[in-house]
């Protein structure tokens, strides 16, 4: 397991490189859009050259959506960014919050939903195989009245910058099934803490 706090270099992202599974394209090019958008392309040219320079170069723009690349390479950009840019966790977070606008998996698995119990039982698995190639989402528990849900992901331990990234997706989505305007999203328990799996507390108001 790699600490957050370390600089990344070219030690540390082959260790995270060794990672097994795949993730979509999709959510790479989410990394890319956001700081586009955020910071203007020259920031992220920056982050493409500190990538090449650790051996593992990422050119956003030939990233195709629906193709599987090594996991890793999330863990890779997302650090990247944090490091050249000098983002807060909060603003790793507010990347997840964006990554599920412009998601049209998200957006159609929504469309189509019907009841939230329905959605957060039957589907949300199913999103998540649509995203990963190695992991498991599994909603734990639903209290519709009360406005809070239990998530968990399992056999999931890609690198604890993730999990912070994770956060915010997850308010996200949680804000586009509810229709919630306040959102909290904590996570309970973490591998990278010594737990054996995340755990993530959903509320709404």
């Amino acid at each position: 397991m790699v600490k957050m706090e370390e600089i990344l270099n070219k030690e540390i992202a082959q260790r995270i490189m060794k990672f097994e599974g795949k993730i979509r394209g999709m959510d790479l090019i989410a990394d890319a859009e956001f700081i586009l958008e955020k910071e203007g392309r020259e920031a992220l040219k920056r982050v493409e050259e500190k990538l090449k320079t650790i051996g593992f170069p990422i050119e956003y723009e030939k990233i195709k959506s629906m193709d599987f690349y090594p996991g890793g390479m999330k863990a890779l950009s997302l650090l990247a960014i944090k490091e050249v840019l000098g983002y807060t966790d909060r603003e790793i977070e507010e990347m997840g919050k964006a990554a599920p606008k412009i998601s049209f998996i998200i957006k159609i698995f929504i469309k189509y939903f019907g009841p939230i119990s329905k959605f957060f039982y039957a589907q949300t698995p199913k999103i998540w195989e649509k995203y990963w190639t190695v992991g498991k989402f599994i909603p734990v528990k639903l209290e519709e009245k009360e406005k809070w849900a239990i998530v968990r992901v399992e056999e999931l331990d890609l690198h604890s910058i993730y999990c912070i990234y994770l956060k915010g997706y997850f308010s996200t989505v949680t804000k586009m099934v509810t229709g919630g305007q306040k959102i909290t999203c904590q996570e309970t328990k973490c591998p990278f803490k010594g737990n054996e799996f995340h755990e993530f507390l959903l509320k709404w108001q």
